[in-house]
């Protein structure tokens, strides 16, 4: 029992003058690994008969345990120490400013919607909204496109299955519908709406996809004409691409709900093989490019909604969302719009802390 005795002391006065933790862990695996000295003792209680074993195991297992704790207690140490050490060598400048997280891009189309609201604000004019799925007569009917008029052909879309005593429904080919039900809701003119939003057709390439983005705009007043559309226009025109050299030039065109109707072409130069919006399409070096459709707003139309056309003038236009980000900010290809693919977001796309104003700039 003696040589035990020694042992446990000799074993805790070793471990208590490890100074690092490789060197209490090769005091450990002296001690209690397969090869250990207290390892051994332990074995050589299986040989011994009962008695035997009562009188000499409580001293082996005495002695496994205070190893044991003494060594859980000298690890718990020297960990501390090397905390308390790690601590007071490293500082933290608190009066540094702390790294910016991370911030998600405003999409492309988002921008130009907000720009859009912005500048048309400033005109004047509120912003409305209405559902994607439609029914026909909102859609088609309502805006002088009867059921067997061939302008419905342009519009070939999504339509849901048709249910027995149910109106017919579809995935709304433009926002013109919004104009219909702003007309209807029983607010009395002047009316000075612009209705953006998500519209559907049937078509797919490098400058359509099957969904895509559209404004409208509407004014409902007494003594409109022609030349408050092209003003208008030309104002916000100017206003969105940020160049007092905006040139339009009006063309005859026909929409089932304008009469009549105009193609509005703007200027532009080739710059690097770019189109750079601006200056006179008939300029060398320069040419027209088409960019929204609009006209004065069809008497059949009016009267569909109730109103009297003989009191009551306006005139309508839209434009593609997707096709005047495109023209501003250098895009070639409208499906990349809809691949979801963050690279491309990163670099066309906007920090949502730069929100568009006219005093700021509308692009900024």
């Amino acid at each position: 029992m003696t040589e035990i005795s020694a042992l446990k002391a000799g074993l805790i006065a070793d471990i208590a003058a490890a100074d690092t933790l490789d060197a209490l862990e090769a005091l450990r695996v002296g001690a209690l690994g397969k090869s250990g000295v207290v390892t051994g003792l332990l074995k050589t209680l299986g040989p011994m008969s009962p008695d035997e074993r009562m009188e000499k195991g409580p001293p082996i297992q005495d002695l496994r345990e205070s190893v044991t704790v003494a060594l859980a207690d000298r690890k718990a140490a020297l960990e501390q120490a090397a905390l308390d050490a790690k601590l007071s060598s490293e500082k933290v400048d608190m009066t540094l400013p702390a790294d910016g997280g991370a911030f998600g891009s405003v999409h492309p189309v988002s921008q130009v919607m907000d720009e859009l609201a912005e500048i048309f604000a400033d005109l004047g004019f509120s912003v409305a909204t209405g559902p994607e799925i439609e029914d026909d007569w909102h859609n088609f009917t309502a805006l002088n496109i009867p059921e067997t008029h061939p302008a419905r052909a342009m519009h070939d879309t999504f339509y849901f299955p048709d249910e027995e005593g149910q109106k017919r429904m579809l995935l709304r080919t433009h926002t013109s519908p919004v104009q219909i039900r702003t007309m209807m809701n029983g607010t009395p003119p002047p009316i000075r709406i612009i209705a953006p939003g998500r519209v559907y057709r049937s078509d797919s390439d490098a400058t359509h996809t099957p969904m895509f983005h559209q404004i409208e705009g509407l004014v409902i007043d007494k003594g409109i004409t022609l030349g408050h559309l092209k003003w208008t226009l030309e104002t916000f025109l100017k206003a969105f691409f940020e160049r007092e050299d905006i040139v339009l030039r009006l063309r005859p065109s026909y929409f089932p709900f304008t009469e009549p109707s105009v193609e509005v072409d703007v200027g532009y130069t080739l710059t690097n093989g770019q189109r750079v919006i601006g200056g006179d399409g008939d300029a060398p070096g320069g040419g027209w490019l088409e960019v929204l459709g609009s006209g004065m707003v069809h008497r059949k139309v009016i009267e569909a909604c109730g109103l009297d056309p003989d009191e009551w003038q306006g005139f309508a236009f839209g434009t593609g969302v997707d096709r005047l980000a495109m023209l501003k900010y250098g895009m070639n290809d409208l499906r990349a719009f809809f691949d979801g693919d963050l690279r491309w977001l990163k670099h066309y796309g906007f920090s949502a802390l730069d929100v568009p104003t006219l005093s700021g700039g509308v692009g900024a």
